[in-house]
């Protein structure tokens, strides 16, 4: 990205991991659902008692008024399945949708406001494991029920984390919509992109003073580029550090970066990007990197966006 991005490095790195996502039409049409399967999804029943990515047991008594967001995944998945009424509170990075932002912040993701909090009188917060421990701790400790959600590097967890969202908020089918619709294009995707060539795909987290960053092999972007019909350039390491010396060596065939900061301009006039084929030969694409770094219902609509700069030829 751009050469002064260590705040953008690190919200990359928080956002990468987050977990739910907007209210897209795409993703939210009943379109593709077998209609008697998801008459069959019954409504929540309250007390609800499961267990969290924690292994802590709670028990909601009654169906949830008030809920506050610790994750811009969280939110845009609460919007997605039309609970938005209930959003009291959000994090400074829950941008998307537009209207999101008119809810009252509670401050970072890792790091949240507990009086904040503790003043909007939540039913039930939902946060990732992002969150501080000692944080999530403290809520419990005042009362306050707290479902946390692990970062998992699946897509079948980003389809458990929305039914689980939608269980707690009693929108069950509407969750089983959201689910249904995102494994129907992640089956459109990858039957179009089967049998074609695999062309070397590198991910720009970071690049210059700030540092080379990428998508490792077990990341969840890492993992997309596969799944989009490319091989990830970057499947020699694992997190996301990465090399200049290396990034020339592998010489890519496509580059991808995020569509903010000027990013591409500068990618094009940084010592070693701008001697790369990729560069010299306009294989240097811009894309949302929030519809492939935040696990929600949005990330169907992210994988076919990657799988458009690979394979262009196949849709």
């Amino acid at each position: 990205m751009f050469k002064s991005s260590k705040k953008f490095v690190l919200l990359i790195m928080i956002t990468i991991t987050v977990f739910l996502a907007g209210c897209g039409a795409s993703n939210t049409s009943n379109s593709n659902i077998d209609s008697s399967k998801s008459e069959s999804v019954k409504n929540t029943t309250y007390p609800l008692k499961l267990k969290d990515s924690t292994n802590t047991e709670i028990t909601i008594q009654s169906e949830p008024k008030k809920v506050i967001s610790l994750s811009p995944n969280v939110t845009e998945t609460i919007y997605a399945l039309n609970k938005q009424n209930l959003l009291v509170g959000r994090t400074d990075f829950c941008t998307y949708p537009t209207e999101a932002s008119k809810i009252p912040s509670v401050g970072t993701i890792t790091d949240p406001s507990l009086e904040k909090i503790v003043q909007l009188k939540p039913d039930v917060v939902i946060a990732t494991n992002l969150t501080k421990p000692d944080i999530l701790k403290k809520l419990q400790q005042l009362n306050i029920k707290v479902l946390t959600i692990s970062k998992n590097e699946s897509f079948e967890n980003t389809y458990n984390n929305i039914e689980n969202v939608g269980k707690v908020l009693n929108a069950n089918k509407k969750a089983y919509s959201i689910v249904s619709n995102m494994k129907e294009k992640v089956k459109v995707v990858q039957e179009k992109v089967k049998g074609k060539s695999t062309p070397t795909v590198y991910y720009v987290v970071s690049y210059g003073t700030s540092g080379d960053f990428t998508a490792g092999k077990d990341t969840f972007i890492g993992k997309m580029i596969e799944m989009s019909g490319g091989k990830n350039a970057a499947s020699d390491v694992t997190g996301w550090n990465y090399s200049l010396e290396k990034l020339v060596e592998k010489n890519p065939d496509i580059l991808i970066c995020s569509n903010k900061f000027n990013s591409k301009n500068g990618i094009k006039s940084t010592k070693g990007y701008k001697d790369l084929d990729a560069v010299k030969k306009n294989k240097l694409f811009e894309m949302d990197e929030d519809i492939i770094s935040r696990q929600g219902p949005r990330l169907a609509d992210g994988l076919e966006s990657l799988a458009k700069i690979i394979h262009p030829e196949a849709f």
